[in-house]
């Protein structure tokens, strides 16, 4: 499985971030408000927490400059949700703006860093600047999915699905291990049960599953003991930890 670098990241999320840029071009007012790809959230919904997880991000680098941590989201995930509430129904004119800043922001941050910058702790999962970078790539290239408007997950590239389904490992119950077989690549595996569970498809229909949305390829195959059997369910996704006290 190809693992991505500090090095390579920048470069991946200027794609992600131009990526974004299009697909407001592509929004009017009216289309702003309809229904995206997540349930119970507009495309409005969507264009705010991009803006709200960018913004986020180059906090948690602006902190860590300093060899300090702060949570996610000034006021915790309830902060998060109201913001996202306030910001939905804005006009494509204000999304366009504070989408553009927030990403262009947050992606200037990143390019800035230094080699031993990479390492330097932050809040986010307890982790580091690097685990912040690989969030907004998940961030920024899945919710541009989710708008719905033709970047579903088929575009997504083989580095960023392999990151991916490593991310959502977790996701695996504990009962079992799933042997991913993506068509034309090699076999990988994920989870440590003693039942084997075979999931063969196209590579980007099996992160787009274990990443809750739809596949858009062809459909998956669930094999157990060479029988047929159903997608199994998935454990939640993993869920940023609190900042540390």
């Amino acid at each position: 499985m190809t693992q991505i670098t500090p090095e390579a990241l920048p470069a991946e999320l200027h794609k992600a971030a131009g990526t974004v840029t299009r697909l407001l071009a592509k929004l009017d007012d009216s289309s702003v408000a309809e229904q995206s790809k997540l349930p119970s959230w507009t495309r409005g919904h969507v264009l705010a927490h991009l803006t709200g997880i960018s913004n986020a991000m180059t906090r948690q680098l602006e902190f860590a400059r300093r060899g300090e941590t702060v949570e996610l989201y000034d006021g915790g995930m309830d902060g998060r949700n109201k913001a996202i509430e306030l910001a939905a129904g804005h006009s494509l004119a204000k999304h366009t703006e504070a989408v553009t800043a927030a990403v262009d922001a947050a992606v200037a941050a990143f390019d800035s860093l230094g080699p031993d910058d990479w390492q330097a702790r932050i809040a986010y999962r307890d982790g580091t600047v690097f685990d912040g970078g690989l969030a907004l790539w998940r961030e920024l290239t899945i919710h541009a999915s989710d708008l719905g408007l033709g970047f579903g997950p088929e575009t997504w590239s083989r580095p960023f699905c392999e990151h991916l389904i490593g991310f959502l490992a977790a996701r695996v119950p504990d009962s079992y291990k799933f042997v991913l077989q993506p068509t034309g690549l090699p076999q990988l595996s994920i989870g440590n049960g003693g039942t084997s569970i075979a999931i063969t498809g196209m590579l980007t229909d099996i992160a787009a599953w274990l990443a809750g949305r739809e596949p858009n390829l062809g459909s998956l195959r669930a094999t157990a003991a060479a029988d047929g059997v159903d997608l199994p369910e998935l454990l939640p996704w993993p869920a940023p930890q609190p900042a540390p006290r």
